[in-house]
């Protein structure tokens, strides 16, 4: 079992910043893919960003809806992956959800919630106009 938590969520006026953080526990954190997906209210769940084993390095995938206000990154010697959002718009508000899924060889879709096996609970953004 992986369990997550996340944190740095809140309310920000528009064009600011948060660096949300997810520390994990339970499981060797060098093993695992790391994902961060949101949920807006009325909306489904989506993709944000990933930030992947590559050998020994990390690959990193953003969400177009995020591109080039969003970075992601891990620390593996904290247990922790960080989302951090520039230019915070309306439309960035949702619950913002971090997941892992035990790194496996071959080809992996890590845009679906379905390729993820562990959730935390969320940590809710709020963006002011």
């Amino acid at each position: 079992q992986v369990q997550l938590v996340e944190s740095g969520g809140g309310l920000v006026q528009a064009g600011g910043s948060l660096r949300l953080s997810c520390a994990a526990s339970g499981r060797t954190f060098s093993n695992y893919d790391m994902g961060w997906f949101r949920q807006a209210p009325g909306k489904e769940r989506e993709f944000v960003a990933a930030a992947t084993i590559n050998g020994p390095g990390t690959n990193t995938i953003i969400a177009d809806s995020v591109q080039g206000r969003c970075t992601i990154s891990r620390d593996n010697t904290k247990n922790t992956v960080y989302l951090q959002i520039h230019s915070l718009e309306p439309e960035d508000t949702a619950v913002y959800y971090c997941a892992a899924q035990r790194h496996e060889t071959g080809y992996t879709n890590y845009r679906s919630m379905r390729t993820y096996d562990y959730w935390g609970q969320g940590t809710q953004v709020t963006v002011s106009s």
